[in-house]
């Protein structure tokens, strides 16, 4: 009987350890993986090493890509700064948001971001960089669109200086060192100890750097590696040398543009690879805390690559073999890098094809999340692309933008279509055969062309902020 009795309870005690173990294995698989998405601002397609980049070298960015995957035919969200950003944190395509031009327009209560979806699925979200979708006295400002915390520029003219004398840390204005800290420096510190706090659950970082943007200056530590390594042409712009701070709203006013750089080029690659180190501390970080198999990380640009302050995309080749800048429609002034790491889930070393743009990143994080995304959004998730599954992809993807009247852009298979304005003929292009929209097909391909024109004539809905006008 006693050693009945001892077997049974060693019995017990197997069982019970099993179950404490499938119980421990279970709480392990339902903890939810962390999202990081890192957004460069007017970053082109070809700035990067792994891009095609030949002037600097960007080693963390590479490596990122050769643990992950690198896309080819990204999309941003528009071809400038704050209708980009509305795309990738509602959903919703250029001609359907809210937000489709530069200014003073908040995110409104009514529209569902990325960071209220996943606050939902019970994540910790932060955005740290740049916001530009509502300042602190408005709708829009980040706690009050699903952020738990924010630190950074929230008007995206104050985002335009790299030094400033005062940030915004959860919808209150925090002194800064004009002289001596760099933004994007505090953005990457406070991203780690984001990280470190929220180690134990699920969180959401939004880390958005305000470079390669004008103004170009960064700490010394950062340029001095590229002085005179090109033959510069000096920037100068005495009236802003003149002025030492710059609150958003003087700043507009004033329209005093940069200050001045005596090596931009230098400098220029100084910001990217400066900030190519942060996405190394970023992912060190990950590593040193074990969360590394646990999380998964995006980069990629708001659009492509400025001329301003000094900056030279065409000495840089910054967009590669891509056609257009920044506030263009071709390929240049939308199709930017994006690079996906997530270990043991995302195929290392693999390069994509890959059709897919910023307002598919919410309904994709909120898969990843197990959510589903709000409903009627134009964004469609990729998740099972990323895990090397078959995905459907879009029937057409669509941009539209406003500086300079109205201008259109369908990219509809290996067919793009760009319309300059309502009344101007449509150019048509086969990217497939001629990435560098060199050669305007248009009169050879009616029904492609009739295709097109239904795409351009419907995607949008009318907006009385953003009206149908004649080019300027």
């Amino acid at each position: 009987m006693r050693f009945m009795r001892l077997g049974i309870a060693v019995l017990m005690l197997v069982l019970l350890l099993n179950s404490g173990t499938n119980s421990l294995s279970k709480s392990a698989a339902a903890k939810k993986p962390n999202i990081i998405f890192i957004h460069a601002d007017d970053l082109g397609y070809g700035d990067l090493s792994c891009y095609g980049q030949q002037k600097f070298q960007t080693p963390n960015l590479d490596r990122m890509a050769a643990e992950g995957v690198r896309f080819t035919q990204y999309y941003s969200g528009n071809t400038v700064c704050a209708p980009s950003r509305a795309s990738l944190m509602t959903g919703y395509h250029s001609g359907r948001a809210y937000i489709r031009g530069n200014g003073d327009h908040p995110l409104r209560p009514e529209d569902v971001t990325v960071g209220e979806v996943l606050k939902q699925a019970g994540y910790k979200t932060a955005v740290i960089g740049k916001w530009g979708l509502g300042t602190a006295a408005t709708t829009g400002r980040p706690d009050q669109q699903g952020f738990d915390e924010s630190f950074g520029f929230l008007d995206h003219t104050h985002a335009h200086r790299q030094y400033t004398d005062h940030l915004w840390k959860n919808g209150e204005a925090v002194p800064v060192n004009l002289e001596k800290d760099y933004a994007n420096d505090l953005f990457a510190a406070a991203a780690t100890d984001f990280i470190g706090r929220n180690r134990q659950q699920p969180f959401f970082l939004y880390l958005s750097f305000t470079v390669p943007h004008a103004e170009l200056r960064l700490p010394e530590d950062a340029v001095k590696p590229f002085r005179g390594k090109f033959a510069e042409t000096p920037f100068t712009n005495a009236k802003a040398d003149a002025v030492a701070s710059f609150p958003p709203a003087r700043e507009r006013r004033a329209s005093i543009g940069y200050r001045s750089q005596t090596e931009p080029y230098a400098a220029f690659a100084g910001m990217v690879t400066r900030m190519d180190q942060h996405v190394g501390q970023v992912l060190a970080r990950l590593m040193e805390l074990g969360i590394d198999n646990d999380t998964i990380v995006f980069f990629t640009s708001d659009n492509g690559p400025h001329k301003e302050g000094g900056a030279n995309p065409e000495f840089f080749d910054s967009n590669g073999p891509l056609r257009g800048i920044k506030r263009d429609m071709y390929e240049g002034g939308i199709r930017v890098p994006m690079i996906v790491r997530w270990p043991g889930k995302v195929k290392a070393g693999k390069s994509s094809e890959q059709i897919w743009a910023h307002w598919d990143f919410l309904p994709t994080a909120a898969a990843i999340a197990g959510m589903k995304p709000p409903a009627g959004i134009d964004g469609i998730s990729m998740l099972s692309s990323l895990l090397g599954k078959k995905q459907r992809g879009h029937e057409f993807l669509y941009w539209e933008f406003h500086e300079r009247g109205f201008e259109q852009a369908v990219r509809m298979g290996d067919w793009k279509a760009v319309r300059h304005a309502p009344t101007d003929s449509i150019e048509l292009y086969n990217l497939k055969a001629d990435v560098g929209e060199t050669n305007n097909v248009a009169s050879r391909h009616p029904e492609v062309m009739k295709k097109m024109e239904a795409h351009l004539n419907s995607a949008r809905t009318e907006s009385a902020l953003w009206p149908i006008k004649s080019k300027k």
